[in-house]
């Protein structure tokens, strides 16, 4: 039976994860949980799942967790993510939102883990860094985003072939079609209305904006070693092949599939190998009969652009998109910027950077800490 860690088992990825443990109890069990402000919903979780460790964000609900069950060990804060994913685990799932999952995925690597992640920002972060504790360690880094598990399976039986080119999709979000006058109207309530898939706050505005798809551009890259060149980002509005891979000899390999989380989370976990699932599947006589494709409009979603600048920069810039963008969703949200505002700061924020290179984790950190100050300074001019 495998041990999971599950950071983050109260978010969308996290609950889709249970869900998977749920009905696969001879073959996995939910060894540690933990959430930010959904303690309810912890404590359901726990009733069910009985774990091992708990991690909660406030030293105050880790108390009261610690005295409503005494036998379980309980933890708080960025210490107890930590301390969690460093443990020995049969595979640590990340799906933390933001910066946060960093440092969890950084140690846990060094502790020789395998890491089941869908918090890109690791990668847009620290990719060099990551990628290089990868190598150092042996452990293994699995994706659970939908399209680059996608890749990861269109690229199984290919290893150290040549790949011409990688599709990377994107259903293009609520507003596929908008002109910029139309985006300058956006309000959160559409932003979060998403077409296709059901999703946290956070990533669903990522998705509209189309940073989300900048950001895994950049996650692809060092998850998959290939030059940015080699990634080309198709709209596909019906979210049915979710990446694809095209080799050398012209052949193209998609992986399709319902837009259905539990499919990349369940690979991951069984690796390399696959769960019998139930869900529902594919109906290609009707969801499949017409699948259509089309470039990003660039010119109005401006972030798909931003982000490759910033990967191709380097150094510490992919650290301050990410976390200026972190800074600008949550002000969008609360209404004190526009929707275009967000594209427009992050435009600005990395005009005025001051790159640094060759960074270790504190440097990182640092870089996401300066830009989450800029965005704040310039959304108040």
């Amino acid at each position: 039976m495998k041990k999971i860690a599950i950071l983050g088992s109260t978010g969308s990825i996290g609950s889709q994860a249970l869900d998977i443990i749920a009905k696969n109890r001879d073959a996995f069990s939910a060894s540690v949980l933990s959430c930010s402000r959904q303690i309810d919903k912890l404590r359901r979780q726990i009733e069910e799942f009985h774990p091992e460790l708990v991690i909660t964000e406030k030293e105050q609900d880790a108390r009261i967790l610690a005295r409503e069950y005494p036998k379980l060990q309980v933890e708080f804060g960025e210490a107890g993510l930590i301390q969690a994913a460093s443990q020995k685990w049969d595979m640590v799932l990340n799906s933390l939102m933001g910066i946060r999952g960093l440092l969890p995925t950084y140690y846990g690597l060094k502790a020789g883990n395998s890491i089941a992640f869908a918090n890109k920002e690791t990668l847009v972060a620290g990719g060099e860094l990551i990628m290089e504790t990868v190598k150092k360690t042996g452990s293994r880094l699995l994706p659970v985003d939908s399209e680059h598990s996608a890749i990861f399976q269109c690229l199984q039986g290919n290893k150290g072939k040549a790949v011409r080119r990688i599709y990377l999709t994107a259903s293009g979000g609520p507003f596929r079609g908008f002109s910029l006058e139309e985006l300058k109207q956006v309000t959160p309530q559409q932003a979060l209305r998403h077409p296709k898939w059901s999703m946290g706050s956070k990533i669903t505005i990522d998705s509209a904006t189309m940073m989300n798809k900048g950001l895994e551009v950049i996650e692809a890259k060092w998850l998959f070693d290939v030059d940015l060149e080699t990634i080309q980002v198709v709209i596909h509005p019906q979210s049915i092949i979710h990446s694809a891979v095209e080799y050398w000899d012209g052949s193209v390999i998609a992986q399709m599939g319902r837009p259905d989380m539990r499919i990349p989370i369940s690979y991951a976990f069984s690796y390399p190998d696959r769960l019998e699932n139930h869900y529902d599947s594919l109906d290609l006589f009707s969801e499949g009969a017409n699948l259509t494709f089309e470039p990003p409009d660039t010119d109005v979603f401006k972030t798909i652009p931003m982000a490759c600048e910033a990967c191709c920069r380097g150094g510490s810039y992919p650290a301050v998109l990410n976390g200026a963008n972190e800074a600008l969703v949550p002000m969008f949200l609360e209404g004190k910027i526009r929707f275009t505002d967000i594209q427009d700061i992050l435009e600005r924020v990395l005009e005025t950077h001051k790159p640094q290179y060759n960074l270790d984790l504190e440097g990182i950190m640092e870089a996401d800490r300066q830009a989450r100050v800029a965005a704040a300074t310039l959304s108040m001019r």
